[in-house]
């Protein structure tokens, strides 16, 4: 079993210690020559090599070659090098937070030319090597049975933890709305946990409350098993900064539900508040405080 694992960041190199110890032979690349090395020092079955172009010719045929990229120009740079290194038959597995629209493009352009696709949604972020990862992945018949053998490596367990969704595109669709929902609990959780912070006259210890409701509560899940851990360290977080970012599929989650004419409220309110906590509203809220002064005379609190 022979693999190429083109990024070996935070998730690829993970991904490439975790197909090592289950019996693949990893051939990696990384624009790191110290990621490389690392990974090469610490994995008997993973090979380092200096470019692209002498990962491509030392891989045995047919070749499975997954790209652990950042979604966007650095994927597509990378779409467009192995287009003209590869021969019919190899398979790329891509494996990027992609748009599913760009996976169902590149599915059609890589068949026209003999070569087979995957789009692979993961999750299960800087625990997957020791925990597993959940995989979702689409792609033609012939492409998924190619990549099911790394599948279950990586998985939680080759019975589970993994399963091919359908056709090209099908794989990063499911990914995107799981992140979709993601948002929702998150924001859930940060809401309900901010109510409980704020009920000063119980003075309420949240870290307990958390370990309380890791079990058996009808809320308990992973992320709370998160909460709780944070908690346990520091219940104040005064330290960080009150700054969301996002990736991206929980923005083109929304717009879907747009296209399907489907109610997503709690992604999009989940979506909106990461966007505030960048002070995207700061003008809005300077605005409705002019108005309630306007037509009430309410005070305006100024800087």
């Amino acid at each position: 079993m022979n693999i190429a694992m083109i990024g070996l960041g935070k998730m690829g190199g993970n991904m490439a210690r975790r197909l090592s110890r289950g019996g693949a032979t990893v051939f990696g690349f990384d624009v790191s020559a110290d990621t490389r090395s690392q990974l090469a020092q610490e994995e008997a079955n993973f090979k380092a090599f200096a470019s692209v172009p002498e990962l491509i010719a030392a891989l045995p045929t047919p070749r499975v070659v997954w790209l652990m990229l950042p979604s966007g120009a650095i994927s597509e740079a990378a779409f467009a090098e192995m287009k003209t290194l590869l021969a019919p038959g190899d398979l790329i597995i891509d494996g990027a937070n992609a748009m599913y629209k760009d996976s169902q493009r590149h599915g059609a352009e890589l068949t026209a030319m003999g070569l087979k696709f995957v789009d692979a949604g993961v999750s299960g972020g800087v625990w997957g090597l020791q925990n597993g990862y959940c995989l979702m992945f689409g792609g033609e018949k012939d492409a998924a049975a190619m990549a099911e053998p790394f599948m279950k490596i990586l998985a939680p367990g080759a019975d589970r933890g993994w399963t091919h969704t359908g056709p090209a595109g099908s794989g990063h669709y499911t990914k995107m709305l799981h992140n979709g929902i993601e948002y929702g609990m998150m924001q859930a959780f940060a809401e309900g946990f901010a109510m409980l912070k704020a009920k000063e006259e119980f003075n309420l210890d949240v870290a307990a409350i958390s370990e309380t409701w890791r079990h058996s509560s009808v809320v308990r899940s992973w992320l709370l098993d998160l909460v709780a851990d944070t908690l346990q360290q520091d219940t104040e977080l005064a330290d960080l900064n009150a700054f969301v970012p996002d990736s991206g599929e929980g923005r083109w989650s929304v717009l879907e539900s747009v296209e399907l004419g489907i109610p997503a409220p709690v992604m999009s309110s989940a979506l909106y508040a990461r966007f505030a906590s960048r002070g995207n509203d700061d003008y809005a809220m300077k605005l409705l405080s002019m108005m309630r002064n306007a037509f009430g005379g309410h005070a305006v609190s100024k800087k």
